[in-house]
């Protein structure tokens, strides 16, 4: 913007919502058309994920919970791959300039990247008639060569996930109503909700997960359908205990209630976790280190040999058919 003309409404969207929280020196106080991120001896990881309007997020939901969700799916894909956070760049797309629920994004948008040591280095504010969407590219950092991929799962690593598995699926089903939100309490449904809207990605777990893990990814469209596609990057298949896979409280009850079925929440998305596989000899380490970082981590089953489909086995040891292993987009 040349000196003396009057700033346009996006320079003004800018200097008034995220210059203030744009503090790292790379950023050049948004004044520039880059950001510098320096390497610092590091590869630099880089993802990226954009939340649409009634895809990932409900249209009456709180502005403050739409930009923890955009920054924090971006920083569970970073942690899985062992990378430390290291800036983040934003495409904001809006139908309109609204300052009652710009406010309360960018302060949120703020408080995240300072918790999470990620700071705002730029981006792009747009007008759209369709859908708001928010848009994350982020960066971290990992010791040369050290990236954790999908690929690199051998026949008898055990297969570990992080938290509990389910509950922002059964929290998309809260928001929508049915029966889920009838047969749900006051908090059970208040936990939940939170659970699809706010996640809560593993960032403690990075460089546990890049000493430990031969391979690993977040659980983002379901955990039955990203396993598959663990399994297929590794040339791999797997056997999985559908008893050990970790559910919260109100989940298994209302399982155990029939209000649901196991295979919505391993087929449901958001959950965020990490899934990784460990080998045998790692695997007592592995569990204490996360204990130490405040993460639980349950063992769920074993990398077998083969190309197959992974098998999910019932507390009889029969294998269970499921008809839908992850959310599509398309």
């Amino acid at each position: 913007m040349a000196s003396g003309q009057p700033a346009s409404g996006e320079d003004s969207l800018i200097a008034r919502y995220f210059r203030p929280i744009a503090t790292d020196p790379g950023a050049f106080r948004l004044d520039d058309d880059a950001a510098a991120l320096k390497a610092e001896g590091c590869d630099i990881v880089v993802t990226t994920d954009a939340i649409v309007e009634g895809v990932h997020f409900l249209p009456d939901d709180p502005p403050d919970s739409i930009a923890r969700k955009a920054l924090r799916v971006n920083l569970s894909d970073l942690a899985a791959k062992g990378a430390v956070p290291a800036g983040f760049v934003l495409t904001l797309a809006l139908r309109h300039a609204d300052e009652n629920w710009l406010q309360p994004f960018a302060t949120a948008l703020g408080e995240d990247a300072m918790q999470f040591g990620c700071p705002l280095l730029g981006g792009d504010t747009v007008s759209t008639p369709g859908p708001l969407m928010v848009s994350v590219t982020a960066f971290g950092r990992v010791p040369d060569g050290k990236m954790v991929h999908r690929s690199g799962a051998k026949s008898g690593d055990r297969v570990m996930v992080t938290g509990t598995i389910g509950d922002a699926a059964l929290g998309l089903a809260v928001l929508k109503g049915g029966k889920v939100h009838a047969a749900a309490g006051a908090d059970a449904r208040a936990m939940l909700a939170d659970r699809y809207r706010v996640p809560q990605p593993r960032v403690a777990l990075a460089e546990i997960i890049r000493a430990h893990a031969t391979a690993a990814m977040d659980v983002s469209d379901g955990l039955a359908g990203d396993l598959t596609k663990l399994c297929g990057a590794s040339g791999v298949s797997a056997v999985i205990d559908l008893a050990s896979i970790p559910l919260s409280e109100t989940a298994r009850d209302l399982v155990v209630r029939g209000v649901v079925g196991l295979e919505t929440l391993i087929a449901g998305g958001d959950d965020y976790e990490i899934l990784c596989t460990v080998p045998e000899d790692r695997v007592r380490t592995f569990g204490e280190a996360a204990q130490r970082a405040g993460v639980a981590v349950s063992s769920i089953g074993s990398i077998v040999a083969g190309i197959s489909a992974p098998k999910f086995i019932d507390g009889q040891g029969r294998e269970v058919a499921l008809e839908r292993l992850s959310y599509g987009h398309f």
